[in-house]
């Protein structure tokens, strides 16, 4: 299967590095905030064919510095791993974005040395997450797997939730890092009512708001950060 988003070239998404960023279709979750949400979907994808991908790393070899591979989600793409090896043999750093829920790919490419830097969502409590990915059925066990893959691995990472009135509140989010305990970085990021979006109407944390819910998450990770709240 192919990507079917491409931005050719990011400075915000793989920090430090001057990156290509690229997104693949569905994903097994249905986070109704999600803002991509017709790639979650798969709704009116258009492929972009792999060596026309290639073929762009190869000349821009000495310019870009750094892959991000997002979604949706992109552990579901049957032949991932194959790819983010031929990207790494072309002497890119790779960043993957994921949920976390498909911990044996994770650790295939760590095992493998196929990326340099994980961002997992932390989509909320153990008591909430079904109903924050939009599930009715739901292995919290996974989730925690792929953080203690993540945690040992010796690779950069970061942990991230989006945080939604409607979904978070101090203890949630306590419970949250409570999964993440002793993680490097976490970030609180906040939520934008975007045209993509699954589902529409819910409301975002003031800075104030959220600065106390960092607090709260500091109780189990040392560095918590807000995002997009500039």
């Amino acid at each position: 299967m192919d990507f079917s988003g491409w931005e050719k070239l990011s400075l915000v998404d793989f920090d430090d590095y001057v990156t290509t960023t690229l997104f693949c279709s569905h994903c097994n979750f249905r986070c109704p905030f999600c803002h991509n949400g017709a790639l979650v979907l798969g709704q009116e994808v258009t492929y972009i064919p792999w060596p026309e991908i290639k073929e762009y790393l190869i000349k821009r070899q000495g310019v870009l510095e750094g892959v991000c591979v997002s979604g949706g989600e992109p552990t579901l793409m049957e032949d991932i791993l194959s790819k983010l090896s031929e990207i790494k043999s072309l002497g890119y750093k790779v960043k993957l974005d994921t949920n976390g829920y498909r911990p044996e790919i994770i650790e295939e490419a760590i095992e493998n040395k196929l990326v340099d830097y994980i961002a997992m969502d932390i989509k909320n409590s153990p008591e909430r997450y079904a109903k924050t990915a939009g599930l009715t059925y739901f292995e919290v066990e996974r989730i925690k797997r792929s953080i203690g893959l993540i945690m040992n691995s010796g690779l950069e990472y970061e942990f991230r939730t989006t945080i939604i009135k409607e979904f978070h509140d101090e203890r949630s989010i306590k419970e949250a890092a409570w999964l993440i305990k002793g993680a490097k970085r976490y970030f609180l990021q906040m939520y934008i009512d975007r045209e993509g979006c699954l589902e529409h109407g819910f409301h975002a944390f003031d800075r104030k708001e959220a600065e106390r819910l960092c607090r709260a998450a500091e109780e189990f990770v040392p560095s918590v950060k807000l995002r997009n709240y500039d």
